[in-house]
C-alpha cells in the first residue's frame, strides 16, 4: 500500500481551488510529522498551518506567485530555530523528563553534553543542521499526505526573508526553510497529472554493499 500511495503522489502543480482538506486528514498528516525523528530528538523547528485566505495570498506572492499557495486550503511553513541555545535544549530535557517519570541523572547528563556540543557553537551552523531536521518532517508529511490521499507541493522556491516577515517569525526565533501547499489536484490544467512518474534506474540509484 505504501508503494501504491508513492506512486499515486506527484508534486502538484494546479490545485482545485473548489476543494478543500477536511481537518481530519490535515491532523493526520500534523500527527505524523510529528513523530518523525530528528537529531537526538530535539525536534529544532515549528510547523505554521496557513488557512487564512489573505496570508495565503501574501505567501504566494512572496513564493513567485505559485498559485498552489493560493487554491489548496492549507499552507505548511517548516520554520527552523535559528539557532542552539540552553533555554532550547533545557526545555526539551524538561518535556523528556515529564514524559519518563522526571529528569533522571542519566537524561541530564545527556542533555549536558548536547548544549556541550551545540551551544556557542556558529548560529549559521546550528540553523543549518536545524533545518535539516525540519527536511526529515517535511518528507513524512509528504507519505502521510500521500496515504490520505491528499495533494502536497514541496516547495523551497520562495523569498524566506518576506516570509519570516508575514508570519512574524524573527521574534519566535525561526527562519522558514521549506514549504508544504496542501489541496486536491485540478482535472484540468496541470501540465504534469497523468504523466508517468519518473525516477532513477535501481540499478544506478542503488549500489550493494555486501
Amino acid at each position: 500500500m505504501l508503494i501504491d500511495d508513492l506512486n499515486w503522489r506527484y508534486a502538484t502543480k494546479k490545485m482545485d481551488a473548489d476543494k478543500s482538506v477536511s481537518e481530519d486528514k490535515v491532523q493526520a498528516i500534523l500527527d505524523a510529522l510529528r513523530l518523525a525523528p530528528t537529531s537526538s530528538g530535539l525536534q529544532p523547528f515549528e510547523v505554521f498551518v496557513v488557512t487564512n485566505k489573505d496570508t495565503r495570498a501574501k505567501l504566494s506572492e512572496a513564493a513567485y506567485g505559485q498559485q498552489q499557495l493560493v487554491d489548496g486550503s492549507h499552507v505548511l511553513v517548516f520554520a527552523a530555530w535559528d539557532n542552539y541555545t540552553a533555554e532550547r535544549i533545557d526545555m526539551v530535557r524538561d518535556e523528556t523528563g515529564e514524559a519518563r517519570g522526571g529528569v533522571s541523572d542519566n537524561i541530564k547528563e545527556y542533555y549536558k553534553n548536547l548544549k556541550g556540543n551545540y551551544v556557542g557553537r556558529d548560529a549559521e551552523v546550528n540553523f543549518q543542521h536545524a533545518a535539516r531536521q525540519a527536511y526529515i518532517a517535511l518528507g513524512v508529511a509528504m507519505v502521510a499526505a500521500a496515504e490520505q490521499k491528499v495533494d502536497a507541493t514541496p516547495m523551497e522556491g520562495f523569498e524566506p526573508a518576506k516570509f519570516d516577515e508575514i508570519l512574524g517569525l524573527r521574534a519566535k526565533g525561526l527562519k522558514s526553510v521549506c514549504i508544504l501547499p496542501l489541496g486536491y489536484r485540478a482535472a484540468e490544467g496541470d501540465w504534469l497529472n497523468g504523466q508517468a512518474k519518473v525516477r532513477r534506474d535501481p540499478k544506478v540509484l542503488f549500489t550493494h554493499v555486501a
